[in-house]
């Protein structure tokens, strides 16, 4: 059932029918305990028609407050009541020698002080002091010295009164229109927050990876819908992870209780793309992405956090299978291949062949070495998914490696007229696997040649240092935005711009070499601006 709402005008309407009624009541109730006191004191006052007929006036107004509707009269007319109080009262002291009806005037003053602003004030003053004056000049007796000041000092008196109630009553309104001010602001910021907060809830039962938000008692307060229905099938309750054993990403090991990612989440750590699988081992197991942030109060003191959560057992899967086939074919290619490579080897060695046969199974040859590069990228990258790369180390001169991979790759580079520049290299002995380093340095020098314009220059240079070596191959090729740049050691990743170009490559190449170089104890990271060419620094230590 819907509930009435009450136009402001009319509440306001309520509000003065109910202040004149209760304001006439009031001054109703003291005359008639002032008339109640007097005949005590004196019984003459009954048989005095100027007290009797100042106290029916009042009496007959505060009738009319009570009887008439003031809600449907305007405000205006209210102004007649305490106007006839006055009046009232002052036919009522002139029958009342003691004059003590004289200081019920501050209540109709009050009254139009409060009601009526400074007009009233002014003129319930004003009214009573001329009424106070025309009454004594109006007696059959002349006025003397005491009643002369009475009459002086009682608008004195009502003046203050009117000032005070006026000051007052202002003080009160602009306080009161603040609170209101205030209170609409409050009342308006809770409309939002809880208008936020059924969006954000919204939002929350919308997406389709797990939340869950909880107070700095580590007592969950928000589980959205997402969360609930990913691990309902495991017997969850509530969605929270709390309640079942986890595994670790080789899905045997499970996680200790204090290094469960919810655990840590409501200790106040930070958890960054940890992997859970939930599910007995020999059942249905799903793989889990979570990620959790702690939350800080404005005295940076913990007060709950946010975990998020994300099945991702679709995308380990699809990796692993994609990794398997990547493996399978690899191998299956490599065998005919090499039997196809040898074959061309010995048909090259025939002195009898004519220049046209020669050239064209030179060209076959050479797609060859290219296509087997791919593959051994391809067994490697494999490889790289389940277990390390295997290093042999040994002794090995850097610079005889360097110069080695130049001379192999500098007919490549010529037929686009590209140029390496070298200075001269110092013997630099290291502790590495010499293959895997070639490796590295045949990719960054293949990238240089193939990312590089036409006329171009590679630059290599090599600084040492007491704990390492810094090699570094510049090109004067297209460079790479940022954007590129940030996926660019992502396993088979390639940027849009060469996608669909005529430059070939499988996107494993960096991702290769960085882990050769850290398998070393190295790196390699890559600096590049767009149009102006791309420098990358291979760091590897003196010992592996």
């Amino acid at each position: 059932m819907t509930q009435r709402r009450v136009s402001p005008n009319r509440a306001q309407r309520e509000r003065v029918a109910r202040t004149v009624f209760r304001s006439q009541l009031l001054l109703g109730s003291a005359t008639l305990l002032l008339v109640a006191v007097s005949v005590v004191l004196n019984h003459e006052l009954f048989t005095n028609e100027l007290f009797l007929s100042g106290v029916l006036i009042i009496f007959v107004t505060t009738a009319i407050a009570a009887g008439v509707p003031w809600r449907s009269v305007s405000k205006n007319w209210t102004i007649i009541l305490p106007i006839l109080d006055v009046i009232g009262l002052v036919i009522a002291r002139e029958g009342d020698p003691p004059r003590g009806s004289a200081f019920l005037l501050v209540f109709p003053i009050i009254w139009l002080s409060t009601h009526f602003g400074g007009r009233g004030a002014v003129g319930g003053v004003v009214l009573a002091s001329l009424l106070l004056w025309l009454a004594g000049w109006l007696r059959a007796e002349p006025l003397f010295g005491d009643e002369i000041t009475r009459l002086a000092i009682l608008p004195i008196v009502l003046a203050f009164v009117a000032a005070t109630t006026h000051t007052t009553t202002r003080r009160a309104s602009a306080q009161r229109v603040l609170l209101t001010q205030q209170s609409e602001l409050f009342e308006g910021a809770l409309r939002r927050s809880r208008r936020e907060e059924r969006t954000l809830d919204a939002i929350f039962n919308t997406v389709d990876f797990g939340v869950v938000g909880f107070n700095r008692e580590s007592k969950p307060t928000f589980v959205n819908r997402a969360q609930r229905e990913m691990f309902a099938r495991f017997g969850v309750k509530n969605g929270q992870l709390s309640s079942i054993v986890v595994y670790h990403e080789d899905q045997i090991t499970p996680y200790s209780e204090q290094d469960r990612p919810f655990q840590r989440a409501i200790r106040g750590e930070t958890v960054d793309r940890a992997i859970v699988w939930v599910g007995e081992q020999g059942q249905q197991q799903s793989a889990v992405l979570i990620s959790a942030r702690p939350l800080l109060d404005e005295n940076e003191n913990y007060d709950g956090g946010v975990m998020v959560s994300r099945d991702v057992t679709a995308e380990l899967r699809a990796i692993k299978a994609r990794d398997d086939l990547v493996a399978s074919v690899s191998h299956e290619l490599r065998t005919p291949l090499t039997s196809i490579m040898g074959y061309l080897e010995l048909a090259l060695d025939d002195d009898s062949l004519d220049g046209s046969t020669r050239r064209m199974l030179e060209v076959a040859s050479k797609n060859s070495d290219r296509l087997l590069a791919l593959v051994a990228d391809l067994l490697t990258a494999a490889a790289g998914g389940e277990q390390q790369i295997e290093i042999v180390v040994g002794p090995c001169d850097l610079s005889v490696i360097v110069t080695d991979a130049i001379e192999s790759l500098r007919p490549l580079a010529a037929e686009r007229n590209i140029r390496f520049i070298l200075g001269t290299l110092p013997t630099i002995h290291l502790q590495a696997d010499a293959f895997r380093l070639r490796q590295v340095i045949d990719n960054l020098f293949s990238n240089a040649i193939k990312y590089n314009a036409q006329f171009g220059t590679i630059t290599v240079t090599v600084d040492e240092s007491a704990s390492g070596v810094e090699l570094r191959v510049t090109d004067t090729g297209r460079g790479m935005t940022p954007g590129e740049q940030v996926n660019l050691f992502d396993r088979f990743y390639r940027a849009d711009s060469v996608r669909g170009s005529s430059i070939h490559g499988t996107g494993l190449g960096l991702n290769i070499s960085r882990d050769i170089l850290r398998r070393h104890g190295g790196d390699l990271r890559l600096e590049s601006v767009s149009g102006q060419g791309t420098t990358a620094i291979a760091l590897l230590p003196r010992t592996s």
